[in-house]
């Protein structure tokens, strides 16, 4: 039956649909055949926002089909409804695809945690709800060991920040002990240095009385040279007043 004769609306999202189901074929296609990392994952980046294209014109014609089947026929209704599920499960051997190119990739899984902001939340509901209980089940089982493993990763960083922070407060504590040998070591010095002080100004002292020593000492020995002297010259031991001449005035009058 042809859709269009049901409704137009209903038709043109179906060959919308169609047309991405074809270009998710072909660029998979092409995917197998990149070899560069790079490459792959900006393939891989423009085939993610077709399938969530995709996913959003399920909706529409999920959305579409149900109010169109109020006022049509049981065996349209089952024909749309047919029709929905080929899609969804199309569409799901695409993702399932895709996860297995991303994880050969090693890059992150846009479709195994979903964010209110891509707006996943509402269109996995819709494919969810048109998987049977054993896909259900086993989907749970997959995202449950994520889980387990995403929590063991978690785990291991934990202990490995535990570790750092251990290495850490370790040396901080061995260069809590070198600073205090530091401050230990520059209050000698200061006592060293105050020390020094004190014995240089004891050395000026003795230095400034042994100058004057010296100059006594100088003064004794000027002294006995100049006794010295006068002996040479006066070798009798004369009276300074029988030397001729040399007698004083008061002395004169005396013997006058």
């Amino acid at each position: 039956m042809d859709l269009a004769s049901v409704n137009e609306e209903l038709a043109e999202i179906d060959g919308q649909i169609g047309d991405i189901l074809r270009v998710l074929q072909n660029g998979f296609q092409k995917l197998e055949k990149i070899k560069d990392a790079n490459r792959r994952s900006r393939q891989l980046e423009e085939l993610t926002d077709k399938m969530r294209d995709c996913k959003r014109l399920i909706k529409d014609f999920e959305r579409v089909s149900k109010a169109e089947a109020e006022h049509t026929d049981p065996a349209t209704a089952k024909m749309l409804h047919d029709r929905k599920q080929s899609m969804i499960k199309e569409l799901n051997s695409y993702v399932a695809l895709k996860k297995q190119q991303a994880s050969e990739n090693k890059r992150i899984d846009l479709f195994d945690g979903p964010s209110a902001e891509d707006g996943f939340g509402e269109e996995n509901v819709l494919l969810a709800s048109n998987m049977t209980n054993q896909q259900l089940m086993d989907q749970g089982n997959q995202l449950m060991d994520e889980t387990d493993q995403a929590i063991a990763r978690s785990k291991q960083t934990v202990q490995e920040t535990v570790n750092v922070g251990t290495e850490t407060a370790a040396a901080l504590k061995a260069q809590t002990e070198q600073m205090s040998r530091v401050v230990n070591e520059l209050d000698s010095i200061h006592f060293s240095i105050k020390k020094a002080s004190q014995l240089v100004k004891e050395i000026g002292r003795q230095v400034a009385t042994d100058r004057c020593i010296m100059a006594m000492l100088f003064l004794i020995v000027a002294g006995v040279i100049a006794i010295i002297i006068v002996k040479i010259v006066n070798p009798h031991n004369k009276d300074i007043r029988d030397i001729p001449g040399l007698a004083p005035p008061v002395s004169r009058r005396l013997l006058r």
